[in-house]
């Protein structure tokens, strides 16, 4: 069972110091991955945009010419 004495020894019967530490200790700041992750999947994504701009043109020209 949690310790709900205060500091000031105080009883908190419905624990909410410790609810309010652990909220503000969870909105704390993560330290960012994204600096981490692989290139792999966003050059992917441009080759796939850049091929169906291609192929777009490919067969607007076909089809006015």
């Amino acid at each position: 069972m949690a310790n709900n004495q205060g500091p000031q020894g105080n009883y908190d019967p419905a624990g909410s110091t410790q609810m309010f530490r652990a909220f503000v200790d969870e909105g704390a700041p993560a330290p960012s991955r994204q600096a981490a992750a692989p290139a792999g999947p966003r050059v992917g994504l441009i080759v796939g945009v850049v091929v169906a701009v291609v192929v777009v043109a490919a067969v607007a020209w076909l089809a006015l010419a």
